[in-house]
Order: C-alpha cells, then sequence, then structure tokens
C-alpha cells in the first residue's frame, strides 16, 4: 500500500512499524482526552444528562496537567490519610480539652 507522499503516516517513528507498546507509550506520554454528553429529552423535557470526561495519561503528565486528586485522596494515599488522622487527633484534643474545663468549673 503507499500513502500520498504529502501525508503523515500515523505512528510512524522512521524506524518502522509501530507495536501495541509504542503506542501506549505515546499515549501515556502526551495524554489523550475523551469528553462526551449524553442528554436524553422526552419532548423538550431534559430527562437525563450524562457528561463523561476520560482522561489517560501517565503519573507524571497527569502532574504536570494539574490532575493529581489521588494524593489528596485518604482512599488512596497513605500521606493523605496521616494527614486526615492527624486533623481528626486535633479534633478530639480540643474536644477533650474542652470537656475537662467544663469539669473544672
Amino acid at each position: 500500500m503507499t500513502m500520498p507522499s504529502g501525508l503523515p503516516r500515523p505512528y510512524d517513528d522512521h524506524s518502522g512499524d509501530a507495536n501495541l507498546a509504542d503506542i501506549l507509550e505515546r499515549v501515556l506520554d502526551k495524554g489523550v482526552v475523551i469528553a462526551g454528553d449524553i442528554r436524553i429529552n422526552l419532548l423538550d423535557i431534559e430527562l437525563l444528562t450524562i457528561k463523561l470526561r476520560l482522561v489517560v495519561a501517565s503519573v507524571e503528565r497527569a502532574k504536570e496537567m494539574g490532575i493529581d486528586w489521588w494524593e489528596q485522596d485518604p482512599a488512596l494515599s497513605s500521606r493523605a490519610r496521616q494527614g486526615e488522622l492527624g486533623r481528626e487527633n486535633d479534633e478530639l484534643r480540643r474536644r477533650v480539652a474542652e470537656l475537662e474545663a467544663r469539669t473544672e468549673t
């Protein structure tokens, strides 16, 4: 199969055919965003709206884009979990101090 000379070949790295690993590496390196909206209307009445946003990228690339929600989620990050435990401990200490102050008076 011949390609027109002016068009770039898809996934051409000038060294031969690209395999799945090369394609995956490029996707993770560059990042891919897939967005779409689904709306279901009945007689001009909106019944359902679903907004889909999907970002596929490496962790480093996602951080460059400002996406780092997993670092603040206590279910996914031990550092976030420690921060949450620290806040709970501070709140409990404050409440204990209040209760002790009430019982002393």
